[in-house]
């Protein structure tokens, strides 16, 4: 990515960090897992007494997702660990501020604005916004991407991916919206039962909220949007910025006049698109669909 004010940057491919904390992480989720088997509980059905997506627990649950100091709480509580999980909200803590971005260089000046945003903005025309995605829909993106990249960059990939959903934990809420052309609801990455999953993914955060969530119809004559994907971001306290990415390059915008230019144009975008009641109901078809 271009620092900001420049023009953009190649997107290359270079050695990734090796996060440390990663063993932390693997270690609590283990333990989670551990007390939710003994207490009889499903990842279904620890998630929807926490409040949380069966995809999240089981991302939480191999090391993929950080947990959250309120999630140890209330998982403590819950599975009767007796203080071991709220114990270690400290370490987990201590350790999420000194993990390092795992995002290729490119993307990690966005990464930071991103999790420290109040607001943000996505149209997305090829894929599921990666913020909404599974962990095997990411993976199955991540493993079909040109050139090859090898399984160890994948799974960390998948990791760094997963983890900046933590902005769906963040309180308070930063304000959400999605606008999906509808042909990425359709695209079968990884197959019927990962799409699917993935689907479902999004009726659950659709319901959000602080997250509104449109298809753009296919059919949808007067769509603007034929310039490609992009992304508005207002970091707490500082002036919005768009980011754009296409054909191996990307762009952080934070000159304010083209920034009203890409964001006039999502208002746009988003008067075309159907309603967040009516995608939610396409959505819902389509899983059933399936």
């Amino acid at each position: 990515m271009a620092g900001v004010g420049g023009p953009s940057e190649r997107r290359p491919e270079p050695a990734e960090d090796r996060d440390e904390t990663v063993d932390l992480f693997r270690a609590m989720g283990k333990q989670v897992k551990l007390l939710r088997e003994r207490a009889g509980l499903t990842q279904r059905e620890l998630g929807d007494r926490l409040g949380y997506g069966e995809d999240q627990i089981s991302s939480l649950e191999r090391g993929r997702r950080i947990p959250q100091p309120e999630f140890l709480d209330a998982a403590d509580e819950l599975l009767g660990a007796g203080g071991l999980l709220k114990a270690a909200k400290d370490d987990v803590v201590r350790a999420k501020a000194k993990a390092r971005v795992k995002h290729p260089s490119w993307f990690r000046d966005f990464a930071r604005l991103e999790a420290e945003a109040v607001e943000r903005h996505d149209y997305e025309t090829q894929t599921i916004p990666g913020l909404l995605q599974t962990e095997d829909y990411a993976r199955a993106i991540f493993s079909i991407r040109q050139p090859l990249l090898d399984e160890r960059t994948i799974e960390e990939r998948v990791s760094a991916r997963i983890e900046r959903q933590e902005i769906f934990q963040r309180w308070p809420a930063p304000t959400l919206s999605f606008t999906l052309e509808e042909a990425t609801l359709h695209r079968p990455y990884g197959g019927a039962k990962v799409l699917r999953e993935q689907l479902r993914q999004l009726l659950s955060y659709g319901q959000l909220r602080n997250v509104r969530l449109q298809v753009m119809p296919t059919v949808t004559e007067d769509n603007p949007g034929f310039d490609g994907p992009l992304v508005l971001l207002t970091p707490k306290g500082r002036q919005q910025v768009a980011y754009l990415e296409v054909q191996g390059h990307s762009r952080l915008i934070t000159d304010s006049e083209e920034v009203r230019v890409v964001a006039a144009r999502y208002g746009i975008i988003r008067a075309q698109a159907l309603t967040p009641r009516e995608s939610l109901a396409l959505i819902e078809k389509l899983v059933g669909d399936l």
